[in-house]
């Protein structure tokens, strides 16, 4: 019986390798590839010990093996380049291709190198509008009043440093100073005079201002300053004086009721005492022929256009230029209106006489709205022209302790101290430059070698005394100051179209 199954079993092999072929080997530690076996599939849950090529796990539908990140690595930040990006990629234009997928599309900003900034971040080059400086604005360039007869250019005013078109072609005044010289000191409080018997006249008014602008006669009248000019040349080649006179004259007129040229009108019968015949400028002020002649010549070209007043500033701006050599080069700001009032005794009021002492010279200054400074820069005109005896004899005698003996006794040799009239002998007020506008001015009152009591009262105080220092040692300091406060007085206690107007001659008001 044992062998008949034993038969059994052998017959029923034979029939099963028949039809399924020969049996298998003996088993082994691989798994048959037709048999599932869970320990045998690879798991993504199990760690990987060693990498993977992409070829093992790679979709079907990824055209390049080596262009897509394979399951098997750690799942990294797509904003971080380094974890995504291959090594030949080294700038957002080498952006991953389109056939490869993605889930989340990456702008160029996602995998930028590290040294790449954002657009924002980037410096831009400024366009031409912004690296343009704007101009300063210009007090001289609001439009005119109703009453003006010169219109106004469209363009800002040039500023005052600017050269004049028909000048030399001289340095102008700059507004910087060597770094050794201290910026301009805030004016200080002065103390109070008993000198001027009347209260201190109120200062500009800012709409007065306002009216004055470089080119003011561009349109109306083009040739007006370059025919001024001319006059000017013509009269200072002659007789370098007439230039230290003109510029005696616009001071002279704008301390006594402002810039208006009321220091011209001749005496009438209903005023026989203009400025003119007050004892400060009765026979001492010249430059009044430069004046006629070149009203006479403007109103010939520009009809009622162009005022007395801004003759006197062109002139005086003028005579600078041509007694300095060129170096006192500036613009004279224009729009003044001509006064009609001129009284002599407003010159005895207003005018300071050659006696005074520092704080009464400075109380002088302040009452027009000028300060300490312009002072000590505008007394430095005292380098040019000439003085009468008669100014300074009470200075001389005795013995004037403020005045070097040996230049005591030249001066006296040359006035007699008895000399009390205007009409009485003249000295140089500068003796070793006399027609030349320069700082020699500050040289002579280190050296005691000055006229007026006014002269020698600037080395009466510390403040002052400095700037005399420096004016002489740096000319060009007093030069560039010159010039600021000139245009600075041409603009004292203007006139409006109330109580201004533009004189057909100058000697006279219009009817």
């Amino acid at each position: 019986m044992p062998n008949l199954v034993v038969l059994v079993l052998l017959a029923s092999l034979r029939a099963v390798t028949a039809k399924h072929g020969s049996p298998a080997p003996a088993p082994t530690p691989e798994v048959p590839s037709n048999i599932s076996s869970p320990a045998a599939a690879p798991t993504l849950v199990m760690p990987i010990p060693a990498p993977h090529t992409p070829q093992s796990f790679s979709p079907s539908y990824i055209s390049s093996p080596a262009a897509a990140p394979t399951p098997g690595m750690p799942s990294s930040d797509p904003s971080n380049p380094q974890s995504f990006s291959p090594s030949y990629i080294s700038s957002p234009a080498a952006a991953p291709t389109p056939e490869m997928p993605s889930s989340t599309p990456h702008t160029p900003q996602s995998f930028s190198p590290s040294y790449t900034g954002s657009p924002a971040a980037s410096p831009s080059i400024p366009s031409s509008s912004e690296i343009l400086v704007p101009s300063l604005p210009n007090p001289y360039s609001s439009p005119p009043s109703s009453q003006d007869h010169s219109p106004h250019d469209a363009t800002p005013a040039a500023a005052p440093s600017d050269s004049f078109p028909s000048s030399a072609p001289v340095p102008s005044p700059q507004d910087s100073f060597p770094s050794y010289i201290s910026p301009l000191a805030a004016p200080t409080p002065s103390q109070p005079s008993t000198a001027i018997p009347s209260p201190a006249r109120p200062t500009p008014s800012p709409s007065a201002k306002l009216r004055l602008k470089v080119g003011y006669y561009k349109r109306s009248c083009p040739q007006a300053e370059n025919i001024i000019r001319a006059a000017v040349r013509s009269a200072t080649s002659k007789n370098p004086g007439i230039g230290a006179g003109l510029i005696r004259l616009h001071f002279h007129d704008c301390f006594v009721q402002g810039c208006d040229a009321s220091v011209l009108l001749d005496p009438t019968p209903t005023n026989p005492q203009p400025e003119k015949l007050s004892p400060p400028n009765v026979q001492s002020l010249r430059g009044f022929e430069v004046i006629d002649l070149a009203k006479k010549a403007l109103e010939k070209v520009c009809p009622g256009r162009v005022s007395c007043a801004d003759i006197m500033a062109f002139a005086a701006r003028d005579a600078s230029l041509f007694l300095s050599s060129g170096r006192i080069n500036f613009q004279m700001p224009a729009g003044r209106l001509d006064g009609r009032v001129s009284l002599s005794s407003e010159a005895l009021q207003f005018l300071p006489p050659p006696f005074f002492n520092l704080s009464q010279l400075v109380a002088n200054f302040k009452a027009k709205n000028l300060d300490e400074d312009d002072l000590v820069v505008l007394s430095g005109a005292h380098t040019i022209g000439v003085s009468h005896c008669s100014s300074f004899t009470g200075f001389l005698a005795p013995n004037p302790p403020a005045m070097d003996p040996a230049f005591a006794a030249k001066i006296q040799s040359k006035c007699a101290l008895s000399s009390n009239t205007s009409s009485g002998p003249t000295v140089m007020q500068d003796i070793v430059t006399p027609d030349r506008l320069d700082s020699r001015y500050y040289t002579n009152i280190l050296k005691r070698n000055v006229l007026f009591a006014s002269d020698a009262a600037l080395m009466s105080s510390q403040r002052t005394s400095i700037k005399v220092l420096e004016n002489a040692f740096v000319p060009s300091r007093w030069e560039m100051r010159f010039a600021k406060a000139m245009v600075k007085m041409a603009a004292i206690e203007l006139k409006t179209a109330a109580n201004g107007e533009i004189r057909r001659m100058c000697r006279v008001i219009n009817n």
